[in-house]
């Protein structure tokens, strides 16, 4: 047995004991959630939205004046080349101190350094040999199921996300959905969609049992099902499909997170298969998404029971999502960081 293959086996059993302890009524043990002190933020002076939602996201997380970064990207390219990424990375870590834990961009594009996301190779590392072919096995992430809460000091990896302000009342929006997903719990459902799209059921192996956590007021629900529709609590929604109906019918709480595993959901912009930007759009205050044909590799995209687990713990929605996904490169994350609805208080 290889030292990789059993690596995956001791994951899987790890995760089906965490489902069986779930349908038990799992006590989960109190995580911490990231602060604001510990975020830095990036600023593109280039770009009117992205100083105007750096500053109100700014002034409404709190975050230190010394955690934010200025820089010029003019353009507003989609992708950027290694050589541009490289300067800028330089340029913003060099601003940032040793208590920056974790990064938010505040811009729409640029969202990918040729085949990897800007958040994979700034926080993992740009991987030009992925380029040669995408659907290759990437760069395993320390950081993955990990119960580190300071992935900058434990692991020299400092976590990102991106935060799109092509529109600035959305990008607000998301803000103020992260802001107020902290001043109270409210009973709300993690929605699992096991599609017709076979291909792109990879994850569904992970999907929580249905169960109820009472001390989360959160209940966890697996469908067989296109399409969710006219549901009005959701805290978390994950399926596979290329293209997500029925999105207008939904309400999502504070907090939100939802994803769809598709290859170019990452491709904020692109006019192929849904953009993640549909998620925040539609209600989300966080969604994730790869920027190049990843194949259907679960290790690419947001582990279920991992995200859960660590979410519900208290993690905010930038450690959970980045916490469960094995081989991050290509994945975009993108929304509010610091959402937290489930942080002790």
């Amino acid at each position: 047995m290889t030292q990789s293959l059993r690596r995956v086996l001791i994951l899987l059993l790890a995760l089906f004991a965490y489902a069986g302890a779930a349908r038990a009524q799992l006590q989960f043990a109190a995580e911490s959630a990231l602060q604001p002190r510990q975020l830095g933020i990036v600023i593109n002076d280039d770009d009117p939205n992205s100083v105007e939602v750096g500053e109100y996201y700014r002034k409404r997380r709190a975050i230190p004046r010394a955690n934010v970064v200025h820089v010029r990207i003019p353009g507003k390219p989609r992708k950027l080349s290694a050589p541009r990424f490289h300067e800028l990375k330089e340029e913003i870590d060099a601003r940032l101190g040793p208590q920056v834990q974790a990064v938010l961009m505040i811009w729409t594009a640029p969202y990918a350094v040729e085949c990897n996301s800007i958040t994979g190779a700034y926080t993992s590392g740009f991987d030009p040999t992925l380029c040669a072919r995408t659907c290759a096995r990437s760069s395993p992430s320390p950081y993955f199921n990990s119960k580190s809460a300071q992935p900058y000091t434990d692991f020299k990896m400092r976590i990102s996300m991106l935060l799109p302000a092509g529109s600035v009342e959305l990008a607000k929006a998301v803000i103020d959905r992260g802001v107020s997903s902290g001043f109270r719990m409210v009973p709300a459902t993690a929605y699992y969609l096991t599609t017709s799209e076979t291909a792109r059921n990879s994850r569904a192996l992970f999907f929580p049992p249905n169960g109820r956590f009472d001390a989360r007021k959160l209940v966890t629900k697996r469908m067989a099902a296109d399409v969710l529709e006219g549901a009005s609590d959701i805290m978390i929604y994950e399926t596979g499909m290329a293209q997500v109906d029925k999105l207008d019918t939904l309400k999502f709480r504070p907090g939100a997170l939802a994803d769809h595993l598709t290859s170019f959901g990452g491709d904020l912009l692109g006019d192929g298969q849904m953009s993640s930007l549909r998620w925040l759009e539609a209600g989300a205050t966080a969604s994730y998404g790869t920027v190049s044909e990843p194949c259907s590799f679960w290790q690419k995209f947001p582990n279920p029971t991992v995200l859960l687990q660590h979410y519900v713990q208290g993690a905010s929605a930038i450690e959970a999502y980045w916490k469960s996904v094995a081989w991050p490169t290509q994945g975009l994350f993108i929304g509010e960081p610091l959402a937290a609805p489930y942080h002790r208080r």
